[in-house]
């Protein structure tokens, strides 16, 4: 693995070579280590949460495959877990928390009666370690989600019970908000949506518009504290043939009443490009938030790498210059492999992805585009995939004080020995 001034060697190289082709990369590592990445908690501990359990619930087309040993049991030894990932990666992040990691104690407290202090512990931690909380309603894993359908439910109990707990997510995102200075997204998925062709597909829709609507009536929370993104999809486990919120539905809905739109890579057909619809949704949309995750057939989530449709995504961000109008969140979950190495490897390709996008010359390929010299363009584009980027982005570690390279997965090995395999799971 290289040296301090092995790495430094290599970045006056790079300098240099990305300076003849118009590229600043002082300034490509500033705003590459600025961009928060909020982590997912649901990766540690495979999706389970923190309630007590309960018999007989559907997935909610949620599930992580693979019995990989070292899962965390609870809120202690995730947020152990969570240390360690922070100590291998540069630049800032946050955390995205799920609503059914409360943690209540020997009382059992149903989502809709969920406050701020069941989740005490988790902005303790935040707190300490600096860095802002992201929420999420968990609208699955629940008797009352059976169904397939929560917030469009045909039952109006059913339905009730998740407004409820939207509200009162969105006022525990509002309390993060206040107590660690940062807004915290929140971030609305329902699984909602049927197996099979349904007679009526109207019907969900209006009631799921009714239940945003009584959600985001409450005017006791904030919205700069509290910033509401609504995430749409293809389709899923349970949902093949309907999604009710799908992104026609979602991106319609936050246009018109002032919501983030969230675009999930693995939300869409295989074919489409996530990265064509920056510059499409942005026109009309003030802020985006961006799930990167990684579809193999559907929406598998597996875990990111550095692969085109990441690296094409942070490119339009970087072209469009709006690193201050996203959010960028992490979103899979692979209980196969280390779960630790997982949150590393993804989060480290998602910054990747950022510093490439910066480091493209873009100055210079719309000024030959714009030249008609398209040829040049072409030329240029192909050529600055040889550029060594990766002598920038050891630079980057190396500012940051995290290790280079592959050496992270020393810190990995050791606390998978120490920590990791003494862990038996019960459930």
């Amino acid at each position: 693995m290289p040296t301090s001034s092995q790495i430094a060697a290599a970045y006056r190289h790079a300098r240099r070579a990305y300076a003849d082709f118009g590229v600043d990369t002082e300034a490509a590592l500033r705003r590459a280590r600025s961009v928060p990445i909020s982590l997912h908690c649901w990766q540690a501990d495979d999706v389970r949460g923190l309630e007590t359990p309960r018999e007989g619930l559907a997935g909610g087309g949620i599930m992580a495959t693979g019995g990989h040993p070292g899962r965390a049991r609870n809120g202690d030894e995730m947020r152990a877990d969570l240390d360690v990932v922070l100590g291998l990666l540069p630049g800032r992040q946050r955390l995205n928390l799920h609503a059914f990691y409360a943690e209540t104690g020997s009382k059992a407290v149903d989502r809709d009666q969920l406050r701020p202090e069941h989740f005490a512990r988790w902005l303790s931690w935040a707190k300490s370690r600096r860095v802002g909380l992201d929420f999420n309603p968990t609208y699955f894993a629940h008797p009352l989600a059976n169904s397939g359908f929560t917030l469009s439910s045909a039952d109006p109990e059913v339905r009730a019970f998740w407004i409820a707990h939207a509200k009162a997510s969105r006022r525990i995102a509002q309390h993060f908000a206040r107590e660690l200075g940062k807004p915290s997204v929140i971030n609305h998925w329902v699984p909602d949506g049927a197996k099979d062709a349904p007679a009526d597909r109207w019907s969900p829709r209006e009631r799921l518009r009714d239940s945003y609507e009584a959600i985001f009536a409450d005017k006791s929370v904030n919205r700069r504290l509290c910033i509401d993104a609504v995430e749409g999809k293809l389709f899923g486990l349970g949902s093949e043939d309907y999604v009710v919120g799908s992104q026609e539905f979602y991106t319609s809905y936050a246009q018109a009443r002032g919501l983030v739109p969230c675009l999930d890579l693995g939300h869409y057909h295989p074919t489409e490009s996530v990265a064509d619809k920056i510059s499409a949704l942005m026109l009309f949309h003030p802020r985006i938030l961006l799930h990167t995750s990684r579809p193999v057939r559907w929406d598998s989530d597996h875990v990111v790498i550095l692969d085109d449709a990441v690296r094409a995504l942070f490119l339009e961000i970087a072209r469009g210059q709006a690193w201050d109008r996203v959010f960028v969140a992490l979103d899979f979950f692979d209980a196969s492999i280390n779960r630790i190495g997982a949150y590393v490897i993804g989060a480290r390709a998602t910054r990747q992805a950022m510093l490439l996008g910066l480091l493209d010359p873009a100055a210079r390929l719309r000024a030959a585009e714009n030249a008609g010299r398209n040829h040049e363009r072409m030329a240029l584009m192909e050529q600055a995939k040889a550029l060594p980027w990766g002598a920038v982005w050891d630079e980057l570690c190396e500012r940051d004080g995290v290790p280079a390279g592959a050496d992270w997965l020393k810190e990995v090995a050791r606390h998978e020995k120490a920590v990791l395999s003494k862990r038996r799971c019960t459930r």
